[in-house]
This record gives C-alpha cells, structure tokens and sequence, in this order.
C-alpha cells in the first residue's frame, strides 16, 4: 500500500479551502444548470464538492471539466443512496472498485480531491470495523490515486470519538494510511451516540486528537436536533479548517442556497441566491473576505 504522509493531506485540506456542495446526479439525466455565473460572484467559494451516484461517471467528468474551467477545487465524492449509514464492508468496497475503475477518466477533467464514499457507517459501527473496512478500501484506492482521501467518519459524518479511536487504534484495528482527511457532516440533528450526547464543538477536537487532517465536508442549518451546528462551524473555522455548506443545489428540500431549485427547473438559465444563501455563505471564508 502507497502511504501519504500527514503534511500532504493537511496541505491538501488548507489548498480546498471553503465551498458548497452540489448534487446533480438525480436531476435532468444528470446534467442540470450550475449557475456558475452567479457563483463566481461569490468569492469565498473556493471548492466544490460533487456527489456521483454509481451510475453518473460520464456526466461527473462534465461537471468536474465545467468547474476547473471557473477555477474550482474539486472534491469527487462516491454517493449512493441505498448505502448510505451503511455497515456493510462490500459497500465500500464497491465503492472503492468504482474509483480503480473510473479515477482515470474523471482526473483527465482536471485534478480532483477523492472522498471514497458518502457517508458509510452507521452509528453502531465499532472503530475496529470501521478501520479494517477502509484499510481494505483505502488499499484498492491507492492502486490508482496516491493523493489525499477523504473519508467521512462514520454515523452519517458524526461519530467523531469512533473515528478517532480508530485512528489511533485504540480498539483493535488502526486505519493504517496517513494520508487521509477526516470529514464531518454538521446538521441541528447531528448526534454523536458514542459519547451520548448532540454533536457539539468540543467533539471536533476529539477528532483532531487523532492527528490527522480535518474537514466539515457538509453543513447545514435546517431540519431539527440539538446540535449547536453554527457553533460547530465556528469551532472547525477557528481550527483553520476547511468547511463545505450544503447545497450549492440539489438537496431535495429547503437546503438549496439558489432559486430556482433543480426539483423545480433544473435546466434553468438564470438562478438568484435563496432566502437559504446567507445562512451558508456568511460562515465560509476568513474574517476579511
């Protein structure tokens, strides 16, 4: 196996900077309108962060040219939706054949940031399966990309302690490649059933006790819980690192920071920021953006 040092990935994760989320797969044969005008106006979007269903290879290498061509950092994420919180090991496995089998194709577009797989592990995953499931994922990666990989810790991007723990190898199995960045996603539900309570600020710095790189690869305001997300963002923005809101478009409710939505015109051909926008946009960047 290839291992990457710590150093690269955190100076990958300072390179990526802030940004948004986008998930066009589910929309006009996977090829909405971005509205790219409009986000170039936005300057404290950096990055861009793509969720490809299995099946959207050829579309994902569109958007990914379309977004190094306004001058975007990419992070290509492996969605599937029937996975998702999943604990079955041959899911991300196959997730990690999807990138032997298609990392090529998308790189040509321009360089990309691989995340291996949205949200795998449910929030009964042990650290030690949690490791051993991505040190055999990681591996079939590593045949093909040496950059850094982006693994979402498990729980739907919330179990930090588990995440950590498996790290450190602190319950058996250790996730052996340096080179990854850890990824959190921060809702108002998020829940952290490990240490039995809402996710909260202090739980990202458990996760940084782990000694790698990290990230919010998703946040965002809406639905209900008792998270503090806003003061977790602030907490991963006071840390330098890089947070990612959800959605840029297609989320399949509220969270879509422009109108119109791709539920309702995906093939628009103007879009204005949504009543959302400021919510996301106001916590990304530095002080003097």
């Amino acid at each position: 196996m290839l291992l990457c040092s710590v150093a690269s990935g955190a100076a990958a994760a300072a390179v990526l900077g802030d940004g948004v989320n986008l998930q066009p797969s589910y929309y006009a044969g996977g090829r909405p309108s971005f509205g790219w005008e409009l986000m170039k106006r936005h300057k404290k979007i950096k990055t861009v962060r793509f969720e490809i269903e299995p099946g959207k290879a050829a579309q994902a290498k569109e958007w990914i040219a379309q977004a190094k061509s306004h001058g975007y950092a990419v992070i290509a994420t492996y969605h599937k939706v029937s996975a998702l919180g999943s604990d079955e090991p041959s899911e991300l496995l196959a997730a990690a054949d999807w990138w032997r089998r298609n990392y090529a194709d998308l790189a040509a577009s321009g360089p990309i940031t691989v995340n291996l797989m949205n949200e795998w592990g449910s929030h009964d995953l042990t650290p030690a399966a949690y490791a051993n499931a991505y040190n055999d994922a990681i591996a079939v990666v590593r045949s093909v990309y040496s950059g850094p990989i982006i693994i979402d810790v498990p729980g739907w991007g919330q179990e930090t302690a588990v995440a950590a723990a498996a790290v450190k190898g602190q319950k058996g199995a250790a996730i052996q490649d340096r080179g990854i960045i850890l990824s959190v996603h921060v809702y108002p539900s998020g829940w952290n059933q490990a240490l039995k309570h809402a996710l909260r600020p202090s739980d990202l710095d458990d996760l940084a006790s782990a000694g790698r790189p990290c990230m919010l690869g998703e946040f965002g305001g809406e639905g209900s819980g008792k998270a503090d997300w806003s003061a977790i963002v602030a907490h991963a923005k006071s840390r330098g690192w890089p947070v990612l809101g959800w959605a840029w478009n297609g989320d399949g409710g509220g969270m879509n920071m422009v109108a119109p939505p791709w539920t309702s015109d995906a093939r628009a051909t103007a879009f204005a920021p949504a009543p959302y926008f400021d919510s996301i946009y106001s916590r990304l960047g530095d002080a003097g953006d």
